[in-house]
């Protein structure tokens, strides 16, 4: 029946899919078959005529739009819209892609073909790729044709290991890139991008196209460079962090990137799923500033320590009322040990039984009910209570005794009701001078707390829930976080919010110092950015609605070139991790014996060493590649085929590199992967089961799991561990069925749909600060690039003369507003008071505008009109540049506390929507009035404005890519009964934002980020 319904509908999507993009491959092949009689300067001069085609189909477009942008750079005094002139500009540069498009696809079979016969002309020939010498012996396979025609579509191809992705991206490259408008190849380390810039420049060559690599250690001369080639590699770190550099330069000459057209992202689940909780951020140096970790760090290692021993004496009168059967007591106690230390060993050991594993779930069940108003009976006995599933760590009000016993420390930990006081302050009616000194101290008071408060926690945080070994490495005396999902160590990566201190204050290690945020993007929204985005991966079916919903990527999964034979065994599931690393262990021993390669895929550093450990005790040689070892990464798993080698990998570092079989191997069943836990995505198992039965090649992968692995205990494991109970499992038995399996993956996809959340909820609250940053970038563009500013600054001369007319003429108060314009403008206006009175509050405006225009014009004549244009060019950069630094200084303080606002019932991310609206709002204003300010007053000396201005020096800036544990994006929970309501003032002894209810001026940027005025967008209802 299903069958049957399948066909009726057209069989699966991925069928559809293909069936659809046949007649293309046959029309490649048909080209194919045509141009081998060429020669090769005539199979050369194909490029040539595509461009040709191209530039017929595009000139007339292209040319218009030049003449537009001269119009907004020239100093002419015919008056225009400027607005109207940026969006018809937009408007033909879409048109212009569109027709691009069409062309391309026009000639993509004829193009296709003419790569297709480049690989067959190369074959043989040798090159030299990073250090090695290759010969070349690729020519493009049907199926390859087919995830190239997929990639120019701007689809995501999902294609196995082994079928050779960086060959099919050179199909979609080659043709991308005969407009000259740059195409991008994103990988995931530099390593890769210069090995595939490398590996296939001499098919791009042979046509005469550049190719560019941008690598971690290049200055912008260098990069620049790069980003002027037809083709340019490089890393999605590399790409982001130089558009965030762009924006912030101040001599157009050191812009680096050309306009987003067309980005290829290798490894893509990896990109835009894993890395996506990661924000890129540029931080400079703040000074000097105090932080509370080392003063804390023996209070709370005292308040773990003490915890440790509590937890202790719970488990033991747990175990002695199970083995009086008093089931119900035990579950209480088994539950308040797991929300006091989910990770102790004692703890662990106990739930390795699955009866007591069901009984902290069924009391869990009972005590989170009815909005878990019985929880304070679980937690209030603990000094503070652990939620593992969402990484938050609360103190109790035992704990708080605990960190502050004495009497004059009693209030230490106890944030004081800061609106209440402030009330209780007015009904004092206190001089001003001594009301103000008293605010000021209350304000400190709470600001001193709240720091206090928010290092506890995050010390807790680090002590209880980030392990050495599996989080992080120390390396060099530094803490180095480790990837998930890769296993490789990640340079330059910190956790945010004070977390990662706090773990450095943990392990002794030197606990840096506070940055800045100067600039920061999400890689969501950088790789929005592009015209048009395609993606290439093994693994990307699963994410198929997250890739849709964020970017707009279909998945389009192709067909191996050769039937996959590979087998896929059912889980091993175990009681203990004991229990399944001894099987582990025997079942490499077995197979090495028939000397058939295993790769054992491991989740953390510290299982890999514990496998390692246990090998070396067998006198088994093996290979260990985690992220102490990444350095041999390629070397490693390129052996890792050869006959009886023995390879542990951290997840699937290595990604990237193929695993050929070596001799005799394919007799004994190819290569064995082995997985030593299920990973939280489902998709990582995949990589890893995948670097098996490559092109068709024999292969097995089989996963042992236990009841105490994370993903089985925190989502998994209680409908397996009742089936394990029913069917009486004893020491070392294992439980193998597809059932079990399916179980596995279902507790996966609960993990999936949390991250998807996380990630989903960090795209919220970036699309706040993309739709600002979007406003500012362009207007500083605009000023950066020559555009003309004259127009601007009168449109906010008369934005500015509104305010002021609308402000002091209901006030009655010209004298201070003439001196207001004086002191601002340094113009002095003589008010015609006849016409005030017929004219009223319109004719204020006009006068201040005519008066502030004619100085501005003798200014010009006097300084000259190019000197001019420069002075408003800097005033503008400087001040937008001075100006979003501390708004983005204040909307991280706004983020920091603003997931507090659950606890007073209300949405996060509405309150963080309507406080970063109105900060903007302000901003906008005092950028307008603060650059006005500075074309009034300033009369620099020429020879001065002539001069390269200076921005941020290289040496003073950090590149992090931050991780987002702790930022509030998952916090957004309902509070728990029992603990304090928190308020919703931000953390730290930090300047408050002043808010300012106020609509946008009409001449204003529109808020919605439109880059319209408020006017013309929002503000014309």
């Amino acid at each position: 029946m299903l069958q049957f319904i399948s066909k009726l509908f057209g069989g699966k999507k991925s069928e559809r899919d293909i069936r659809e993009l046949l007649p293309i491959v046959e029309q490649i092949n048909a080209h194919y078959a045509e141009l081998q009689s060429l020669t090769d300067d005539e199979l050369r001069a194909k490029t040539q005529e595509f461009k040709r085609r191209i530039a017929d189909a595009t000139g007339d477009i292209e040319k218009r739009i030049e003449e537009l942008r001269e119009k907004l750079r020239s100093d002419t005094e015919e008056e225009f819209d400027r607005v109207a002139v940026h969006e018809e500009i937009e408007e033909l540069e879409k048109e212009l892609h569109e027709t691009i498009e069409e062309t391309l696809d026009e000639i993509l079979p004829e193009a296709f073909a003419v790569v297709k016969d480049t690989c067959r002309r190369l074959v043989g020939k040798e090159f030299e790729v990073v250090g090695h010498k290759v010969v070349w012996d690729m020519i493009p396979f049907d199926v390859q044709l087919i995830g190239g025609i997929v990639l120019h579509q701007g689809k995501i191809a999902e294609m196995a290991t082994g079928e050779g992705k960086t060959l099919v991206a050179t199909l979609p490259i080659y043709l991308n890139a005969l407009p000259g408008k740059g195409v991008h190849i994103v990988t995931v380390n530099d390593y890769l991008a210069r090995r595939d810039s490398e590996w296939m420049e001499p098919i791009f060559e042979f046509h005469g196209l550049s190719v560019g690599c941008i690598q971690n250690t290049m200055d912008s001369r260098q990069r620049r460079e790069m980003y002027a080639r037809d083709i340019t590699y490089g890393t999605n770190n590399e790409f982001g962090f130089d558009y965030l550099r762009d924006n912030m330069v101040v001599d157009p000459a050191d812009i680096v990137q050309r306009p987003h057209n067309y980005a290829i992202v290798d490894e893509v689940d990896s990109v835009l799923i894993d890395e996506a909780r990661t924000p890129l951020i540029i931080s400079g140096p703040v000074g000097e500033t105090e932080h509370k970790f080392d003063e804390m760090k023996p209070r709370v290692e005292r308040l773990v320590n003490a915890q440790n021993a509590l937890v202790a004496k719970i488990l033991a009168e747990a175990e002695r009322l199970l083995a009086e059967g008093k089931t119900d007591e035990a579950g209480v106690l088994l539950y308040r040990a797991q929300r006091g230390l989910p990770k102790n060993k004692k703890l662990l050991k106990l739930f390795s039984e699955p009866e007591n594993k069901a009984l902290a779930q069924k009391t869990e069940y009972i005590y989170r009910a009815d909005n878990a108003r019985r929880m304070p009976e679980i937690i209030e006995e603990l000094y503070f209570s652990i939620e593992e599933n969402t990484h938050t760590v609360d103190l109790t009000e035992k704990g708080r005794e605990f960190l502050a016993p004495s009497k004059e420390e009693a209030d230490f930990f106890v944030l004081p009701d800061l609106p209440s006081q402030l009330s209780q302050l007015e009904a004092l009616n206190l001089p001003p001078d001594e009301m103000q000194r008293k605010r000021d101290e209350l304000q400190k008071i709470y600001a001193d707390r709240s720091d206090r408060i928010h290092t506890v926690h995050q010390l807790l945080k680090a002590y209880c829930l980030y392990e050495k070994d599996v989080e992080y490495v120390i390396q060099d005396g530094k803490v180095m976080i480790v990837d998930t999902f890769t296993g490789r160590i990640l340079p330059g990566r910190r956790y945010s919010d004070g977390l990662h201190q706090a773990i450095e204050a943990k392990e002794n290690v030197k606990v840096e110092s506070d940055t800045q945020t100067l600039a920061t993007i999400t890689l969501q929204n950088y790789f929005r950015l592009y015209r048009k985005l395609a993606g290439m991966t093994g693994t990307a079916e699963t994410e198929a609605a997250e890739f849709y919903e964020i970017y707009k990527l279909d998945v389009v999964v192709i067909p191996t070139n050769k039937p996959c034979i590979r087998i896929d065994h059912d889980d091993q599931i175990y009681r203990t991790k004991r229990e399944k690393y001894n099987a582990v262990i025997d079942l490499i021993e077995e197979r090495r014996k028939k000397r058939q390669p295993v790769l054992v895929g491991t989740t953390s550093v510290e299982v890999s060493e514990t496998i390692s450990r246990m090998l070396k005790r067998r006198n088994i040689p093996h290979s260990v590649l985690n992220a102490k070892q990444h350095q041999r990464e390629a070397e490693i798993v390129t052996n890792a085929g050869q006959p009886g080698v023995v390879t542990i990998a951290t997840n699937m570092a290595g990604r990237g590199t193929d695993i050929k079989l070596g001799p005799g191997v394919r007799e004994v069943g190819g290569l064995l992967i082995v997985g030593t836990e299920r990973h939280e995505a489902r998709r990582i198992d995949r990589q890893l089961r995948g670097r098996a039965g490559r092109q068709g090649d024999p292969g097995e992968s089989i996963f042992f799991i236990s009841l105490e692995d994370d993903l089985m205990r925190l989502f998994g494991s209680d409908r397996i561990a009742r089936v394990m109970t029913r069917f009486g499992a004893q020491e070392g038995d294992v439980l193998s069925h597809p059932i079990i399996t399916k179980s596995v993956e279902r507790a996966q996809k609960k993990v999936e749909e949390n991250n998807f959340g996380i990630r989903k909820r960090l795209l919220e609250y970036d699309d706040v600060m993309n739709q600002q940053r979007t406003v500012i970038y362009n207007r500083r563009r605009q000023a950066l690039t020559g555009e003309n500013l004259k127009d601007e600054i009168l449109d906010m001369l008369d934005q500015y003369a509104e305010d002021l007319a609308d402000r002091h003429w209901e006030a009655g108060t010209l004298d201070e507003l003439r001196e207001e314009v004086r002191r601002n403008l340094v113009v002095d206006i003589a008010f015609d008071r006849e016409k005030l009175d017929v004219g009223g509050v319109k004719e204020l405006k006009e006068q201040i505008v005519k008066a502030a225009t004619a100085f501005l014009q003798r200014k010009e004549r006097e300084l000259t009109p190019p000197v001019m244009q420069q002075l408003m060019r800097i005033a503008m950069l400087q001040v937008i540049d001075i100006r979003w630094k501390e708004h983005l200084r204040e909307m991280d303080e706004l983020k920091e506390g603003i997931h507090m606002r659950a606890y007073g019932q209300k949405d996060p991310l509405i309150e963080y929507k309507k406080e970063a609206l109105d900060m903007f709002i302000q901003m906008i204003g005092m950028i307008n009035q603060e650059v006005l300010g500075m074309v009034f007053r300033l009369y620099p000396v020429p020879e001065q404005l002539v001069r390269r201005p200076v921005g941020p020096r290289p040496q003073d800036l950090q590149t992090t890519h931050r991780e987002t544990a702790g930022m509030g994006y998952h916090a957004d929970r309902p509070p728990v009964p029992g603990q304090p309501e928190a308020p919703a003032e931000a953390h730290g002894e930090k300047r408050m934002p002043v808010r300012k209810e106020k609509e946008p001026g009409r001449n204003d940027p529109c808020p919605c980020g439109s880059g319209k005025k408020y006017k013309k967008c929002h503000g014309a209802s």
